[in-house]
């Protein structure tokens, strides 16, 4: 079992910088591939970025493509996105998620994910 949880979302102005967070629970965190999504009202669930068990793959939205950046600290369970140069479009509530797999997969859907966190408000204001 593995609890996620997210933090570091906030309000912020376009054009400016937030850093989420997401720390995991559960000894075998370097087992899961880790990505994050986002859902924006009365919008589907979308793919953000995703990184592997190792953290030397990547992979990222072309929405979010040389802005944001997917990182992982296996010693202390913790995930990492930094967003920088935020929109008013990537307001929306971010969800980090865990799937347990030494393969890299970072475009499978999100129902196929083990575990969720509950996920933080990112706010941008233009």
């Amino acid at each position: 079992q593995v609890q996620l949880v997210e933090s570091g979302g906030g309000l912020v102005q376009a054009g400016g910088s937030l850093r989420l967070s997401c720390a995991a629970s559960g000894r075998t965190f370097s087992s899961y591939a880790m990505s994050w999504f986002r859902q924006a009202p009365g919008k589907v669930r979308e793919f953000v970025a995703a990184i592997s068990w190792s953290g030397d793959l990547t992979s990222e939205a072309d929405s979010v493509k040389g802005r944001f950046t997917i990182s992982r600290d296996n010693a202390k369970n913790t995930v990492y996105l930094q967003m920088n140069s935020l929109k008013s479009e990537d307001t929306a509530v971010y969800y980090c998620a865990a799937k347990r797999s030494l393969r890299f997969r970072p475009g499978i859907p999100w129902d196929e994910y083990d575990y969720w966190g509950q996920g933080t408000q990112v706010t941008v204001s233009s």
